[in-house]
């Protein structure tokens, strides 16, 4: 917006202080904050979590996140190459030109060892001059430099002799293997790498990961799929579960919330045909939803919106608690006023996790995994991968993972730790060894974790 006019401008034209108008479902164009509406903001490519984060106004706003549902009006504040997303790639820029550091042990001895032989090709090429302005050239065997047409002009040309010997020096003494082998070496593996789906920044990172002696992974995103989905429908006896499901995935198609989103592509794949939305609906911050469906009255939420409401739900808690044991969200459903049922979602495991674990640990590496959520829900998704429940670190905030990965340092461990957070910056600085899981769609690299862990 300029002049009070709505222009569309290349992103190259935006400068800071202009007033954007950002839709569902695109990306933020620069960093700035919310001046006017209400959004859910997925910023998985820098926090690594699932969930999107709810904006309005005076909240910040990072570029290249995506706008999921509402529309939103925002002021730029960073523009071009100050914006966050400019700063990161400028620092994978910088790594890649990293060198290895057995690499530079080369590059120091053989920027010692070639002027070295430089001065002894010179001094022979001297030597043998005057070797030859003397008259001492006869005792060379003239066979061993070339045919006897050769030999001849060398011995008229104390200068040919001379040549040839300095060069002789310059090929058998070149450090050429030294100088070669090793970036060859490093080019190869990342190439390998490359193969694998996995982007190797630097000659460094290569040859620190044969060293890695435990492996810290991030949960979200790396061990988990890093998104909700439907995991379970209960229903109470005499209600059909397919019916449960339909009318609470009707009724949740008047919410925004990625929870309520799991919901309902959980129930269309399972085959469940959804109707409109619902007549009437309302959302309780913290609680829930109730909402008007095909003349039903529906609830959907919490505990506590169940007692708010004077619905029982004592024949539901045995499997309530079983569910939350397994690290699951679980929601109570009550239709008419009685109680219908639950259901459970949650971020799920990767198809390949447990594998790729096991394949860690068969290695001779000690696996860990670390996560902000509660102790219960990390030990479950531990249990579920085959992580021992002496190796979760759970309820450790962004801030402290570096924390963290130093602790295992100080006890010996030559440490990787695995992320796909920008919040784990730190912690992957301050590993041994740090390997990136960008989430999808945002980079191309994302690969299965069953990738990089063979590759060490």
């Amino acid at each position: 917006m300029r002049a009070g006019q709505e222009l569309d401008l290349p992103i190259e034209q935006v400068l800071v202080g202009d007033e954007l108008i950002v839709r569902p479902g695109e990306k933020i164009p620069v960093d700035g904050t919310v001046l006017t509406g209400r959004s859910s903001i997925d910023e998985a490519m820098i926090t690594g979590e699932s969930m999107p984060i709810e904006k309005s106004e005076g909240d910040p706003l990072i570029g290249a996140t995506i706008n999921q549902r509402g529309l939103l009006r925002m002021r730029a504040t960073k523009v071009g190459a100050d914006t966050m997303l400019a700063n990161i790639i400028r620092m994978v820029e910088q790594a890649q030109g990293s060198k290895a550091p057995i690499q530079r042990l080369a590059d120091t001895i053989s920027s010692i060892f070639v002027p070295i032989v430089l001065v002894i090709a010179f001094l022979t090429f001297i030597g043998w001059t005057i070797a030859g302005s003397l008259g001492f050239t006869g005792s060379v065997d003239m066979s061993t430099m070339g045919n006897m047409n050769m030999g001849t002009a060398a011995m008229s040309s104390p200068w040919m002799i001379a040549i040839v010997a300095a060069v002789a020096v310059l090929v058998v003494a070149c450090p050429c293997a030294l100088g070669l082998a090793t970036p060859t070496a490093i080019m190869v593996g990342t190439g390998k790498g490359a193969e694998q789906g996995i982007l190797i920044k630097g000659g460094e990172s290569l040859e620190r990961i044969q060293a890695v002696s435990a492996v810290l992974l991030d949960k979200t995103g790396t061990i988990t799929k890093g998104k909700p989905e439907l995991t379970d429908v209960l229903a109470v006896p005499g209600i059909d579960q397919d019916e449960l499901l339909r009318l609470t995935a009707e009724a949740e198609q008047g919410s925004e919330h990625p929870l309520a989103t799991a919901i309902v592509t959980g129930a269309k794949s399972r085959g469940i045909s959804l109707g409109a939305t619902p007549d009437d609906f309302t959302a309780l911050v913290g609680r829930g939803l109730k909402a008007q469906v095909e003349g039903h009255q529906v609830l959907v939420g919490t505990r506590i919106l169940m007692r708010e409401n004077h619905i029982p739900i004592n024949m539901l808690d045995e499997r309530l608690e079983i569910l939350e044991a397994q690290g699951k969200t679980v929601m109570l459903v009550a239709i008419d006023g009685h109680p219908a049922g639950l259901i459970a979602v949650a971020d799920t495991v990767k198809a390949d996790s447990r594998a790729a674990i096991e394949n860690l640990q068969q290695q001779g590496l000690a696996v860990w995994m670390i996560t902000g959520d509660n102790q219960r829900t990390a030990q479950a998704i531990a249990a579920q991968v085959g992580i021992p429940a002496e190796h979760v670190l759970a309820e450790v905030l962004p801030e402290d993972k570096t924390n963290q990965v130093k602790r295992l340092q100080e006890q010996g461990l030559v440490v990787a730790f695995a992320g796909d957070g920008i919040n784990d910056a730190p912690a992957l600085v301050q590993a041994d060894a740090g390997i990136a899981m960008e989430p999808e769609p945002i980079s191309p690299w994302k690969r299965p974790i069953s990738r990089w862990s063979k590759a060490i």
